[in-house]
């Protein structure tokens, strides 16, 4: 039998990629397999797929849209590559965390919230209404009015009430808590508003709300605070959104509380830029709100039961026990509901997330259980021939965990559906039909394909990746000895179960676990706020475009003052964002062009030719280097570069000594934060966050991103570290970690309520010889395998 013409299209054609550092690479990439992306970190892998491949199949999805639609759509840019064949619909899970919404939890994310609603509005009794009765997100209204209704020759008028029922606490408005002002962290009372008054950040009397203030008319800006009346005090603080008239302007004037709780607190406190979070933290007090008990909901949805359970104790439980606890339900009328449910939380078991609740804030979930968390509406999916695109989906899993991911992403494949994943785990590259290696190096000696092929092929490759494949760390042969203990006594943060332990000083301790057995919850709770803690997490760096390494760890600001000073001028000369910008581009380095429905045009600013700076601002030099050319560097050059000589700059120097030693030599001194991996970017925060005045420095997953060739710096690093007097936490799954440590703490047995306790204390060498807890056999494995 000849095969159709439309089966012959089995591959995915990439020709002449450039996005970020990539070479003009051209790969193919069978299709219904899945294909594994390898390479040292910032070797160009998330830029080949996801800048690349993923971002064009979503651009043309786009383009398939009317120009209406497309106005109210985010503009993609077309990447930088010559063809792009045999693309299909790209669903990408990533570990981007869960939105900034504090009214998202996880049962709001996934669909499970929306068929518990529908549940409790056919079977609760009494009933409280309709599914919206049993949704925190919506109000309760009642609307009056009259109607007229003609019948024959008479006219009749209709008084009706109607009532849209809306599961919404009125009091705390479905947050779960309620908030108090510290009114002293709003204005200072001895001063008037024309005298800057107010202490929020961005309410300044220069701009527009210093013509509102003024304009509005309910107080004297130029009376203290203090010698306010109650109305003007009342329409300072509490006046709600009113429409006013300021020379000429239709605006709106609403008094600072309900102004902050409008543009702060709609917000996730780890979402703001650090300075909002600070005033929040001072100025606003959470308590649980005394109406609802936290649970969010009115006392009607409250009072609704089924099987003498109200949604907000169903949406308490741990997944795994609400999941038995939907199977034991025996309706038929609403048989199908319930298993579609049923199933969905199945799929939150199956992925490892039973430890879970739904009411759990979305934006807790750290990055590793939020891209699982995505990957639950995909399990159950009818799609076929779609392509998945998975960002290290082993982060935040301990090896025992990594199986049951396997098997998921194999169970994508074999329904059809090409897979391609960015991994560094060598357990899950293993499963690979196909690899796809990039290399040789990082940055700018990165962006080249050095090997595609199976697995078996790569690991007798002589790529980095192919050399490193099977690496083991073997135990340490003598473990350093403590010089004191962190107590924790009787910790009960979430599932931890009242957990007594003495965490040892001067040591690398390692802290481990299966997903949800309470490390972090260890941790963070009872030891990263005392005093001479360092923590660095996984959180994301918030910067724009124009952010890059110098002006994120504070090394421009050395660089630009020595600059001032050889030159004799001011150093916001130096600055892109200030004085020295070009004046084409403001600093950007380039020209964007709003093409309305269309994607934004890009194009290299033709008066700076890239370069941000002002002709005049680059004809002034530092060592023989213009400012362009300094941040042109690589970190490894730089290092040389300020070391001694005309510039030589001490405060830089030690900055850049830094990135080097976290193994980003490689990466530019003004390359746009934008452009870094996840990896990257946790690196340079470890890197700036090793200047802080600390004794114990906490570090959450640093191999996250890691290449299994640069877990050996990471490990000297550490070492490094703790021989200059410092102690180390690290709450890590990899195996070479574990085994480099002098101390494991090891929590379990299970995640949830079946965690919790802490299962073993002593040495790698002993938890490797008992070989009792999950963690203890796979270490075992690991270092056998040695």
């Amino acid at each position: 039998m000849t095969e159709h013409v439309a089966d012959s299209h089995d591959l995915i054609r990439v020709v002449g990629a450039r996005e970020n550092n990539l070479k003009d690479i051209s790969v193919e990439i069978p299709k219904r397999r899945l294909t594994a992306f390898t390479g040292v970190s910032g070797s160009g892998k998330s830029s080949l797929v996801f800048s690349t491949i993923a971002a064009e199949s979503q651009r043309l999805i786009n383009e398939t849209y009317s120009a209406f639609l497309q106005g109210f759509m985010a503009n993609q840019a077309r990447p930088d590559v010559d063809v792009l064949d045999g693309l299909t619909t790209a669903i990408i899970v990533d570990q981007e965390r869960m939105g900034a919404n504090p009214r998202s939890t996880v049962g709001t994310a996934t669909d499970a919230n929306a068929m518990l609603r529908i549940l409790f509005s056919r079977l609760a009794k009494p009933p409280a209404g309709p599914p919206t009765a049993y949704s925190f997100n919506v109000p309760r209204r009642v609307a009056t009015g009259s109607m007229v209704a003609e019948k024959g020759a008479g006219v009749k008028q209709v008084v009706r009430e109607a009532v849209y029922a809306g599961g919404m606490c009125a009091r705390c408005e479905g947050m779960g808590s309620v908030t108090d002002f510290d009114l002293t962290a709003l204005y200072d009372e001895t001063k008037s508003l024309n005298e800057g008054a107010l202490t929020i950040p961005g309410y300044s009397m220069e701009g527009w709300y210093g013509r509102i203030f003024r304009g509005a008319g309910y107080f004297n800006p130029d009376k203290p605070i203090k010698k306010y009346t109650k109305k003007e005090l009342h329409d300072l603080l509490y006046r709600e959104p009113t429409k006013i008239k300021v020379e000429g302007i239709n605006l709106t004037y609403s008094g600072l509380i309900p102004s902050i709780q409008k543009s702060f607190l709609s917000k996730d406190v780890d979402a703001m830029q650090p300075h909002i979070r600070a005033f929040v933290e001072r100025a606003v007090t959470f308590t649980t709100c005394p109406d609802c008990d936290g649970t969010r909901l009115s006392q009607e949805a409250l009072a609704s039961k089924i099987s003498g359970k109200n949604i907000a104790d169903l949406c308490a439980m741990q997944i795994s026990d609400l999941a038995a606890w939907i199977r034991k339900l025996k309706e038929p009328s609403v048989k199908p509901l319930l298993n579609a449910l049923g199933d969905t939380l199945d799929s939150f078991v199956s992925i490892g997330l039973g430890y879970l609740s739904l009411d759990r804030p979305a934006g807790s979930l750290s990055g590793g259980e939020a891209q699982r968390t995505k990957m639950i509406r995909h399990l159950g999916s009818s799609l076929t021939d779609v392509t998945y695109v998975f960002d290290e989906p082993s982060i935040g899993l301990h090896p025992h965990d990594i199986q049951r991911m396997n098997e998921l992403l194999l169970q994508l494949r074999d329904k059809g559906n090409t897979v391609l994943v960015v991994e560094h785990k060598p357990e899950m590259i293993a499963i690979a039909d196909h690899v796809i290696d990039l290399g040789p190096a990082a940055g700018s000696e990165g962006g080249e394909v050095v090997f595609e092929g199976t697995v078996e092929k790569l690991r007798a490759s002589d790529t980095i990746t192919g050399r490193h494949l099977d690496d083991r760390a073997s135990l340490k042969s003598e473990v350093r000895e403590r010089n004191g203990v962190l107590e924790v006594r009787g910790a009960s943060t979430h599932n931890l179960q009242n957990v007594d332990v003495d965490v040892p000083l001067g040591v690398l301790a390692v802290v481990t676990g299966v997903a949800g057995s309470g490390k972090s919850s260890l941790i963070h709770g009872s030891i990263a706020d005392r005093e001479g803690v360092v923590t660095v997490d996984q959180s994301a760096i918030k910067g724009s475009r124009r952010s890059n390494p110098a002006t994120y760890t504070g090394m421009l600001e050395p660089i630009r003052k020595a600059f001032a000073k050889e030159n004799g001028v001011k150093p916001a000369l130096f600055s892109a964002n200030s004085e020295g910008a070009c004046p084409a581009c403001n600093g950007a380095g380039v020209i964007y062009t709003d093409l309305g429905v269309m994607a934004t045009f890009e194009a290299t600013c033709e008066e700076c030719g890239g370069k941000r700076f002002q002709a005049a601002v680059l004809e002034y030099t530092l060592g023989g280097r213009n400012i362009a050319e300094v941040l042109e560097m690589p970190v490894a050059e730089a290092v040389a570069f300020f070391a001694d000589g005309d510039a030589k700059v001490p405060a830089a120097h030690k900055i850049l000594d830094r990135l080097a030693d976290v193994g980003l030599g490689y990466l530019k001194v003004g390359q746009p934060l934008t452009t870094l991996s996840g990896g990257e970017r946790q690196r340079l925060k470890l890197a700036t966050q090793m200047a802080d005045k600390g004794e114990v420095y906490i570090l959450d997953e640093p191999t996250t991103g890691l290449h299994l060739a640069d877990v050996d710096n990471l490990l000297g690093l550490l070492d490094r570290l703790v021989d200059s007097g410092k102690s180390v936490i690290v709450i890590e799954h990899h195996q070479a970690v574990m085994a480099h440590a002098d101390w494991i703490i090891d929590l379990g047995p299970g995640a949830g309520h079946d965690g919790g306790k802490v299962v073993f204390e002593g040495t790698p060498a002993a938890l490797v010889k008992a070989a009792k807890t999950l963690t203890g056999k796979h270490l075992k494995e690991y270092v056998a395998d040695h």
